[in-house]
Formats: C-alpha cells, structure tokens, sequence
C-alpha cells in the first residue's frame, strides 16, 4: 500500500486502483494543538444539522463564539445525475436534471432542454405558447423556492411563525404545478421542444386566484419581520459580503443583487423571451442578509408581475415543434396514475397506424440524433446563473452535460462571512445563500 501525500491511501487490486477515503484532514485539522492551552476548540457543524440546508458539513475553528476559521464540506448528497445523463436519451435526461436543485426542478429543466435546442439548431421553432408557459412555470416556482428560503430561514432565526406561512403558500403553488404537470416537483414537464402538455383551463383560474391572494401574504410576512428588532439584530450588517467579494468568487443572484450589482440574466443574457415582459431587477446597497431578505421579497413580487403578463399572453397554439422527429413525448394526458399518453393517442398508433406505432416505438426507445457540437446556456435560478454545457457525438445521448451550479459556487463564499463573527452569524449567513445541496452534489 503506497501513500499520496494529501490524498487517500490507494492500492493495487485486479479491479484497478482503490482508493480509501476517510475523513478528509480531520486528523490534520486538530491535531498538535492543546484546545485548553490555545483558547481554540474544532466542531462539527453538519452534516446532519438541522440548520445546514441539507447534508452540508462545516468545520469551524472556534474561539469562544468566534469563528477563526470555517471550512465548507460538501459531497454528502452526490447522485451522479451528471454521469448518468450518459446512459440516456437526450429526452429521458429531464427526468434526470429536474432531481438536481430539488425547489427549482423546472429551472433545471429549462436549461438542459435550451441547450438541446441550441445543439440541435431548433431555438427558432420553439412556439410561442410553449415559451409562455415556460416563463410561467418558472416564475411560479421562483416564488416556491424563495418560499422555502423565507420559511427556513426564519425558523433558524427564532421566527417560527413564518416556517408555518412560508410552507402554507408554497403549498398552493405545489397544487398547480400538480394540475398542470400531474407531479408536485421534479416534474421533468419542460422538454427539447417545447412543454410536455398543455395548460388545463382550471389552472388558470387557480393561478389568477393565486395572484390576488399573495400580495396580501407578502404584506403579511413584511409585517411579521421587517420591523422586528430581533430579526434587524439577526440580519442587519450580518454575514457582509461587497460587490467585490462577490464578483472574485463568482457568487451571482439575489447574493449579488443584495451587494448593488443588478445583475439578472433574464435582463442582460434574456432567453424564453424574457426581454418582452415588464420588470425590474431589485438591488440592495448593504450586502448583508437584511439585504438578501429584501432583494427576495421584492422578486417574488416581480414574479408575480411577469406571472400575470404571461396569463394574458397565453394565446391558442402548440406547445411542441412541429418536427415529428424531435416532438416527443406526444399527446399525454394527465390520469389517476400520474401523466402518460393519452387512451386516445395509444388507440391510434395501436389500432389504426403501424407506422405511427414504429416511429413511437423507434423515437421512444432510441431518441433522436443530436448533431455533433457543444454549446453553454445561461439561466437565472433563484439561486444564481445556472448554466449547463453539453457536448454531442451526433449520437442519440449526451456525451457530457456538465452544470454551472449556483448553490455549489455560492456556498465558497461562506468562510469570507463567517471568519471573525459569531457562531450564531454562520446560521444566518449560511442561511441567507439560500444554498440546496441536491444541486451542489448533483
């Protein structure tokens, strides 16, 4: 057995190297130092703490309540969701990506399925209908995510009540998705080509009701937490990170909107045609996690506005391409079991067209050719740019997706927020990174 310095112990087996992984430096981290004589103690935070968003470890060097040193841990919730895109048609990927960042599924969706597109030179023949419902759907879920972070968060900072409220709201948009998708989350409904199905009616009368009544509860959450001295204490000059910070660590999103860069790639790289619709990008001078609260607050009032004017543009129409070679999954339905073709369409290609049923046959099992290339696609994601890179062979599955993922770049930012504050500060700084290790370990 031979030793790399600072790696794992490998050796030599008949199935190849192996490596033995262990506990990363721990060892290294507190060894040779009396904690009594140096004032210094190291602690676990995680990766099973309930404050850690997910399976996140963090290694603090502590003294007294001060952070001298943190150390951020992740790989706990690795999937390979990358890795098995490779053994997949280009279409079943979706069902894949939409597992990644678990409380933004349908922006994972949108960009793996804008970067097919892109490969296979077919952005123009997305319909506008199959656009529109794709901004809808995400602004929809951009407000579920920042749901999830406004409840999490005030319960870690002693507001329990908005934990209840926050879960309450989100649940309404979790039952239109499930109208619409026939799923609550990783729906894999935004697909290369356009939308899995359309639109029910009744929808649509849920998402105007939608509409009227959140405003109110955005009211009601301000009410309940802006003007609270404890939340000001918790929040205000609290895990400060400038414009400069965020730029060399490559942090994007409400983190750098709330240090003054207005910086949205619906507004300065826009897709889906997002450059059509009226809004603004809110921004915050202060850099902290007060001002995180505020950048989040205001864009779930955004959203509802682009909501809105995606409604009133839903006009008639397909929402796939109309190139039979790439439009699949065609005609599904939503049923007691979930979504799946239509009886209609299955009564057609079975009984009255053979060759319907071989192209559903061929198109189901192999998928369709992408030409060979790669390309780099962009979104804005409640937590930052996320952006895939896909490569094809010309083959009928991906040789290599890879994603930019917000949440895995942000959480570098940490040690730069907690270094020289309190342990309590790590919770809220963590915290107000909004960070979801699904997407993290992907």
């Amino acid at each position: 057995m031979t030793t790399t310095p600072g790696y794992a112990t490998e050796r030599e087996t008949t199935e190849g190297k192996v490596f033995n992984v262990t506990g990363g430096d721990w060892d290294t981290v507190v060894g040779g130092t009396d904690p009594i004589q140096d004032e210094r103690i190291v602690v676990n935070m995680g990766p099973q703490h309930p404050s850690t968003h997910g399976v996140l470890r963090l290694i603090l060097e502590l003294e007294g309540e001060t952070v001298r040193e943190a150390r951020v841990v992740v790989g706990y919730l690795h999937t390979g969701i990358e890795k098995n895109l490779e053994f997949r048609n280009w279409v079943q990927g979706s069902t894949f990506v939409t597992r990644m960042d678990y409380l933004a599924p349908l922006f994972n969706e949108t960009a793996y399925a804008l970067a097919v597109e892109k490969l296979l030179g077919i952005e123009d023949q997305i319909t506008e209908r199959a656009n529109t419902i794709r901004v809808l759907m995400m602004e929809l879920n951009r407000i579920s995510s920042h749901l999830v972070w406004l409840a999490t968060t005030g319960m870690e900072l002693g507001a329990i009540s908005m934990m209840l409220y926050g879960f309450r709201e989100r649940e309404y948009i979790l039952e239109i998705f499930e109208m619409i998708t026939g799923l609550r989350m990783n729906m894999a409904y935004i697909r290369p080509g356009g939308v899995a199905q359309d639109v029910p009616d009744e929808a649509i009368v849920k998402i105007r009701e939608f509409l009227t009544m959140m405003p109110k509860k955005l009211k009601e959450y301000e009410a309940l937490l802006s003007g609270q001295p404890i939340w000001h204490q918790r929040t205000k000059d609290v895990a400060v990170l400038d414009v400069t910070g965020c730029l060399a660590l490559g942090i994007t999103g409400p983190v750098l909107r709330s240090a003054g860069l207005a910086w949205d790639l619906r507004k300065t790289m826009p897709y889906c045609g997002y450059e059509t619709y009226e809004f603004d990008v809110p921004t915050t001078p202060t850099g902290d996690v007060w001002g995180r609260y505020l950048v989040r607050m205001a864009e779930m009032r955004e959203s509802l506005k682009i909501v809105e004017q995606a409604l009133d543009r839903l006009k008639p129409g397909p929402i796939m391409v109309a190139d039979k070679k790439i439009a699949w999954p065609a005609q599904l339905a939503i049923g007691v079991d979930g979504m799946g073709n239509s009886l209609e369409h299955v009564a057609k290609i079975m009984g009255q067209s053979m060759e319907s049923l071989i192209h559903h046959f061929k198109l189901v099992t192999e998928g369709f050719r992408v030409p060979p290339g790669q390309v780099y696609v962009g979104i804005e994601s409640p937590r930052g740019e996320l952006g895939v890179h896909a490569v094809s062979d010309g083959g009928t599955r991906p040789y290599r997706v890879h994603y930019r993922e917000p949440s895995f770049i942000n959480l570098q930012s940490i040690p730069a927020m907690a270094e020289g504050g309190m342990i309590a500060d790590v919770i809220a700084g963590g915290a107000s990174l909004d960070p979801v290790m699904g997407g993290c370990d992907r």
